[in-house]
């Protein structure tokens, strides 16, 4: 198969781009809107991308019908967000938490969820969660227009949150222990124990 990408076949190319690109970790995202009502959704055009400042990257893209979603309204609005970790135990919420609501509608009632609050930020993290960044916005990068084209949040990370029972005797998360999952393409995830070492040369 060979597909120029365009926009006359932007879905097309979607599903191949998802269906190669993996797997794909998925970032939990808590906003609040300028109302007060808090938004949790699921983005898998994540990561992390650096340290010194600590920089997380993730993309709301637009709706099919080419509006912004809530969870892009409210980091525009606040410049605030919250990635909560998506493990194992959780990813039929974290799966649910994708449902389109109406913005007055907070995702954490639909899954049953809790929150905490944050230290440094407005949005609360997700009780149930084993880790979360708290983070402001540095830039908000739209790239392109119309359907499901993205918009980069970059985010600098200004506390991070842990659960000790998912530490190694490091103080560092063992993999064995958080046990994320992340997306493939289609309906496709996957979990991360099926696990190898590598030394690195």
């Amino acid at each position: 198969m060979h597909l120029e990408p365009s926009p006359a076949n932007a879905v097309d190319a979607y599903h191949l781009l998802v269906g190669v690109v993996t797997p794909r970790p998925i970032a939990w995202v808590t906003t609040v809107s300028p109302a007060g009502v808090v938004n949790l959704a699921p983005f898998s055009f994540f990561n992390v991308f650096g340290a010194n400042p600590p920089v997380v990257v993730f993309s709301p893209t637009n709706k099919r019908d080419g509006s912004k979603k809530d969870t892009l309204h409210n980091v525009t609005a606040t410049g605030e967000f919250v990635v909560n970790v998506s493990v194992a135990d959780l990813a039929e919420k974290v799966n649910l938490t994708s449902r389109e609501l109406p913005p007055d509608l907070s995702e954490i009632e639909l899954a049953g969820l809790k929150t905490m609050p944050s230290v440094k930020v407005k949005p609360p993290r997700v009780a149930e969660a084993p880790a979360a960044l708290e983070c402001r916005v540095l830039h908000i990068l739209p790239v392109g227009e119309g359907p499901i084209s993205g918009n980069l949040v970059i985010g600098e990370v200004v506390m991070i949150h842990v659960a000790d029972e998912v530490l190694d005797a490091n103080g560092r998360p063992d993999p064995r222990k958080l046990r994320t999952v992340a997306r493939l393409g289609g309906d496709f995830w996957c979990h991360t124990s099926d696990l190898f070492e590598l030394k690195r040369p």
